[in-house]
């Protein structure tokens, strides 16, 4: 960028997070469309509803103007314009902790400033689909759906069909996994504590993969696209990636068996 040029920006972006800075000013990191992960100020955004108003919740989905200035790295935000809110209906405790699970793992997985529009693309349509699935168990479909395709945009999903040791076919298997190898495995190679996806949890991430969220919605108000156990398979996969635990999985966990 030339030294003392200011360039403006103007885009769909996802809040992920903010955080206080000085006295009433925000950092917020948020997810944009043309840009990737971007972290700016928020001047007065403690106070200026004007400006910002309920707009800085973690996964609002806005339209954000600001600037970016020479050898800063941080932003310059003006204002944002909400295109839809978490908060403009109740929200259910497994409904919050999908949200926190998303905007999370958005947060840890993506650089700085590299335009992913196909992550854009899943996290946009999986917050919309947990706004209009207001059920414990509907948020399940929606949740594994962005984890396991997070772990494929990312380049960290194994292959389900063949055993990484020896090579062996899986399919129609029941196949071992853990938390700590990558890959997976067939039950002569499994690695110590080891767990198990079943037949039709491998099934259900071949479908997920194969078809629209939305279709897949409609499918699973009338019988179960996945098993919870390809939930924790997802989850323990970008954990194992991330090399850290996600503090809102085990809070989504624990609001999905209430």
């Amino acid at each position: 960028m030339p030294a003392g040029r200011q360039i403006p920006h103007e885009g769909e972006a996802i809040i992920l997070r903010t955080w206080p800075f000085r006295e009433a000013d925000l950092v917020v990191s948020m997810f944009t469309r043309h840009q990737g992960k971007v972290k700016g100020i928020a001047r007065h955004g403690l106070k200026s509803r004007k400006r910002f108003g309920g707009a800085l919740e973690p996964a609002t989905q806005v339209r954000a103007h600001y600037v970016e200035r020479p050898r800063q790295d941080l932003v310059r935000l003006d204002h944002f314009e909400i295109l839809w809110s978490p908060l403009r209906s109740a929200v259910s405790s497994s409904g919050l902790a999908a949200l926190q699970l998303i905007t999370e793992v958005l947060e840890e997985a993506l650089p700085e400033q590299a335009p992913e529009d196909d992550i854009f693309r899943l996290a946009w349509t999986t917050l919309k689909s947990i706004e209009t699935e207001g059920s414990a168990g509907a948020m399940r479909l929606p949740v594994t759906y962005f984890c396991l395709w997070m772990n494929r945009l990312m380049g960290w999903m194994p292959d389900l069909r063949r055993c990484t040791t020896c090579g062996a076919d899986l399919r129609n298997q029941t196949i071992h996994w853990s938390s700590s190898s990558d890959g997976v495995t067939c039950p002569d190679d499994r690695p110590a504590n080891s767990r198990t996806l079943s037949p039709a949890s491998v099934a259900g991430a071949g479908r997920i993969f194969h078809s629209p969220l939305v279709d897949l919605v409609l499918e699973d108000a009338k019988a179960p696209v996945c098993p919870e156990s390809l939930l924790v398979f997802a989850i323990a996969m970008l954990e194992r990636h991330l090399e850290r635990r996600l503090r809102s999985a085990l809070a989504l966990t624990m609001a999905l068996t209430i």
